[in-house]
């Protein structure tokens, strides 16, 4: 087995504009001492407040594609009428920034985002390995044999993921192991997995607290971080352009 350089990392993922979310789980994460912040993609789109959000990651040790990250540089595809219209005006609000130099610093900085991040036979990617920016792998899918089969077969070891916002670990013997099933803790070894680290802005398990992974080889833990929910809210209700659905989904983590 490889090894990895003994770190503690703190893994997040699916922010989507939703800087009280965020600002919660980096307070969660300095709380936790880790000494190494990893993005997995999606910090725009949905929410109230793409710049700043981009402008916090970029100060992250490493961060990766998500579809709506790149969906704020080129034309959207495969998104519902609510998820386009967000995503157009997010890219207007990155266009056109505070000022022309921050604008560039932020395009710039999505623009070069990687689609993969590789740490000895640590992977980690938006979607899935296969399809590092668009691939959903759900819960539901341990019943699809043929896909997690050849989903395994490219991990090295443990692939980190996101994209779904739900959270939990996924086993070659076709279990999604969610953090509730774990008591939240996950001792990793020799076996390959796949995990999910949830969604720091927008939860779809149920649980509409903000959900992110520190992974401190051997152990994965997963923590939920409350945030001021109603803000969020009322931001995305005082925008025309983002759907009400877009907050109120958020009540429920779904």
């Amino acid at each position: 087995m490889v090894t990895e350089p003994n770190v503690r990392r703190a893994i997040v993922s699916d922010i989507h504009g939703n800087l009280e979310a965020l600002k919660a789980v980096l307070a969660d994460i300095q709380s936790q001492n880790c000494e190494q912040i990893i993005c997995l993609g999606d910090i725009v789109g949905y929410g109230p407040e793409p710049q700043a959000c981009i402008d916090a990651v970029r100060e992250f040790d490493a961060t990766i594609l998500g579809n709506h990250d790149l969906a704020a540089l080129f034309d959207p595809e495969g998104f519902s009428n609510a998820a386009e219209q967000a995503i157009m005006w997010t890219r207007q609000q990155i266009e056109a920034g505070d000022s022309p130099e921050a604008c560039y610093r932020r395009l710039q900085f999505l623009a070069h985002l990687p689609r993969t991040r590789r740490e000895g036979s640590l992977m980690f990617v938006h979607g899935s390995v296969r399809n590092p920016v668009n691939e959903y792998v759900f819960p539901e899918d341990v019943y699809n044999r043929r896909k997690m089969e050849k989903l395994f077969s490219m991990v090295q070891r443990i692939c980190f993921q996101g994209h779904t916002h739900v959270p939990g670990v996924f086993t070659p013997d076709m279990t999604f192991l969610r953090p509730e099933d774990l008591d939240h803790r996950y001792r990793t070894g020799d076996e390959k997995i796949m995990v999910n680290v949830g969604s720091v802005g927008q939860p779809r398990d149920g649980d509409w607290r903000s959900c992110y992974a520190i992974f401190d080889d051997p152990w994965l833990e997963f923590r939920r971080v409350e945030y001021p929910l109603d803000t969020t809210i009322q931001a995305i209700y005082d925008i025309p352009e983002l759907d009400n659905f877009l907050g109120d989904r958020l009540r429920e983590g779904r």
